[in-house]
């Protein structure tokens, strides 16, 4: 029989020994402990981004639901660096979705990519920019990113219905996701000199 530890030995538990003990139990009781030690961060990150604290409360709330049905899908080395970058694509989302507006750096489930873009790489988007890209990509590279981004499937769920191998859909998606911003940037170039 499982017995839990008291609390003050899960203080001296590192994120890592926490993470790999859900993982092994798949109790969330960890992932409870794990996230109530970030709950103050979280809330400091939306509090940043959303200029609000009722919505940055539903945020927390939202991202504590967002982490608990993803973090199996991901290897995680720093928790903490991976929860940030979880909390911040979650706002932008909000943000995006006020603005009826995608900007391109965005990319709400690439949670291993914690690279911030250059300013100038950066720009937004209509939805109809956004099809004209993804009608370009190739027909793997289209299905992959869509099913993974929009529908959010995993790689697995990609890989079983369309028939590619798992590396094939990892590469669908890394080579389609950066085509899909250089193919956004020159489409959006393109309108703006139209535009001028």
């Amino acid at each position: 029989m499982f017995i839990r530890v008291n609390r003050e030995e899960l203080n001296h538990m590192s994120d890592q020994q926490l993470l790999q003990q859900y993982r092994r139990e798949q109790d969330r009781f960890w992932l409870g402990i794990l996230l109530q030690r970030y709950t103050l961060l979280l809330f400091g990150v939306c509090m940043k981004y959303l200029k609000d604290e009722t919505e940055a409360q539903d945020a927390v709330q939202q991202i504590f639901l967002k982490v608990i049905q993803e973090v199996h899908k991901y290897k995680i080395d720093y928790f903490k660096s991976w929860l940030y970058t979880v909390a911040k694509n979650h706002c932008l989302s909000v943000l995006r979705d006020r603005k009826g507006k995608i900007p391109v750096e965005l990319n709400e489930n690439d949670l291993e990519d914690q690279v911030e873009p250059a300013p100038e790489e950066t720009a937004e988007v209509t939805p109809e920019i956004l099809q004209n890209a993804l009608n370009a990509l190739s027909p793997e590279q289209r299905q992959s990113v869509t099913l993974f981004y929009l529908e959010k499937k995993s790689y697995q769920d990609i890989s079983e219905s369309q028939g590619y191998s798992l590396m094939q859909v990892k590469s669908f998606i890394q080579n389609g996701k950066r085509n899909l911003k250089l193919l956004i940037q020159k489409i959006a170039r393109e309108s703006k000199k139209e535009n001028d």
